[in-house]
């Protein structure tokens, strides 16, 4: 299918339509389409913006239900744009606060802005007829449906997690909170809470994250105290255990592998600042920008590199590393409550690649670590595939590994700690801890 262009004109439900357009039929992250239409837009509206296209990919499965029972055949072409408008005007109707008569009313006239003024009246009337016929009143007996994910991962959910299957999806499926990670290097964590006290921004504390606070509602992010000074950074509750699960100590030298957007290294920096040597790197070039700027913004001054982790030879100084971070690419899974695009762009077959691929850096980054190193493996998935079953198989496979275990329960046959969507209030994430043999 050929791109469609970003509408010439600005319309808040076209650029809408637009993003989710991007997203289902191309492949495209959410971030990367909402950066280009909230260029356009007030911080209100890109705030509906967000709300709205990332609501219906949460709800996708049973927007498209009522869709294919309302139209009388798909739309094709440049055409096809226009079901997706449909999409948001049914997301609208049913599971926003805008009232019934803007959502059809706005959604109709976005229609020529999409190119497609002659399909207004076709758009009106599926609307028309949803509100109509009570669509939204009917039962489905058709629990993926419901799940509002893909059927590939609801299996996989139900594999994995047997009687808890149902708990893991409502919580995917929940909204994520955000999480502040106070930079020490910058103020006490006291000072910085005061801080937030004197700007009537209210919070929560977590025992488990000595750094962490948890917003209690949405905030402009750069509009809170300290953010110019690098006071803080955002950070979930799961990916902050990551340098406390590292331990580095001073004068050593540190491997962050796949570190952007940096969240991890700029922590480990926070709790170590006299490190030997710090590194953090990427494949990506564009996504290393965003470490540099965070690095500068938080005033942390590291090691910054673009190389791939499978292929040492092409970026390694020969010299070993006494811990290695390693955050594998993973299927994100975890994260789908925070990023609910990744479920339409993940597919089943790519969890077997990218074992494969986690298993080609575990093997090339451990002969980069020093005999009596640690390597900490993670991943933001709740895949066993990319996790426990990972970790077994390498201990199996390599004699000098040794499970460090991060809790009581760990074992060589369970290792690792899996943390799911929504435990403490954190994202869905894998940590496993592995010492080489110092002889």
């Amino acid at each position: 299918m050929k791109p469609f262009p970003l509408p010439k004109q600005k319309n808040l439900r076209a650029d809408c339509a637009w993003v989710i357009y991007q997203i289902l039929e191309h492949g495209k992250s959410s971030r990367e389409c909402l950066e280009r239409v909230q260029r356009r837009h007030n911080a209100r509206d890109n705030a509906w913006l967000q709300e709205m296209s990332l609501g219906v990919m949460r709800r996708l499965p049973i927007l498209q239900h009522w869709l294919r029972s309302l139209l009388d055949r798909p739309l094709k072409g440049n055409k096809k744009i226009i079901e997706h408008l449909i999409l948001l005007g049914l997301y609208q109707i049913n599971f926003s606060r805008v009232s019934q008569h803007a959502a059809v009313g706005e959604t109709v006239a976005a229609a020529s802005y999409l190119g497609g003024a002659g399909l207004k009246g076709l758009v009106n009337a599926v609307l028309r007829n949803f509100e109509r016929e009570g669509l939204s009143e009917s039962s489905i007996d058709n629990p993926i449906i419901e799940s509002g994910l893909p059927k590939w991962l609801y299996k996989a959910i139900d594999s994995a997690y047997d009687n808890d299957a149902d708990a893991v999806r409502a919580a995917t499926n929940a909204m994520a909170p955000i999480w502040l990670r106070v930079n020490r290097q910058q103020i006490t964590f006291d000072d910085y809470c005061s801080a937030l006290d004197k700007a009537n921004v209210s919070y929560t504390l977590s025992e488990q994250h000595p750094d962490g606070l948890i917003l209690s509602k949405r905030e402009d992010i750069t509009a809170l105290p300290g953010f110019e000074k690098g006071h803080f950074a955002v950070q979930d509750g799961a990916a902050q255990l990551a340098a406390h699960y590292l331990q580095a100590q001073p004068n050593e030298r540190i491997l962050d592998c796949c570190a952007a957007p940096g969240g991890k290294t700029g922590h480990i920096a926070e709790l170590t600042p006299n490190l030997a040597y710090l590194l953090a790197l990427d494949a990506d070039s564009d996504r290393l920008k965003r470490v540099e700027e965070n690095m500068t913004r938080l005033k942390h001054v590291v090691d910054i590199e673009q190389g791939d982790a499978s292929t040492p030879s092409l970026w390694w100084d020969n010299q070993l590393f006494d811990r290695i971070l390693l955050d594998a690419p993973c299927s994100a899974t975890g994260v789908i409550r925070r990023h609910p695009d990744i479920r339409w762009l993940r597919k089943s077959s790519d969890i077997a690649n990218l074992a494969q691929l986690q298993r080609r850096i575990l093997d090339a980054l451990w002969g980069l670590l020093k005999p009596g190193g640690t390597m900490l493996y993670a991943t933001c998935s709740i895949l066993p595939q990319e996790n426990t079953l990972q970790i077994q198989q390498f201990l199996k496979d390599t004699p000098d590994a040794t499970l460090h275990p991060l809790r009581k329960t760990e074992t060589a046959e369970k290792p690792g700690r899996q943390i799911l969507p929504g435990e403490e209030q954190m994202d869905g994430f894998y940590y496993a801890r592995l010492v080489k043999s110092k002889s």
